[in-house]
């Protein structure tokens, strides 16, 4: 499984059309082949920012995510709405049951 993580800070003119397009993103995504899981949450720190949380099958799955168009547009909300952002940081996991 592929864990990926990553923020946005929206300008805070900006913040409604970014929570918007995030939650417009996360929702297509779900229905992606491979996606396991998919969340934005605002920051309890910093309410203008979106901490995204995802779970995928494997990177082929999330290659795909990535080459999607609505991936894209969602890029450029955040290029368009976002003051500043995080890397996206990639984790390959295992789940171990207990």
């Amino acid at each position: 499984m592929i864990i990926v993580t990553g923020s946005v800070t929206a300008r805070a003119e900006s913040f409604d059309a970014l929570r918007d397009a995030s939650l417009a993103h996360v929702h297509r995504s779900r229905l992606e082949d491979g996606c396991l899981l998919h969340s934005v949450q605002v920051g309890c720190e910093n309410p203008l920012r979106l901490f995204f949380y995802e779970q995928w099958r494997d990177m082929a799955a999330l290659k795909t995510h990535f080459a999607q168009p609505g991936s894209h547009d969602f890029m450029r909300a955040v290029r368009e709405h976002g003051e500043s952002s995080e890397d996206i940081a990639l984790f390959e996991a295992v789940t171990i049951a207990i």
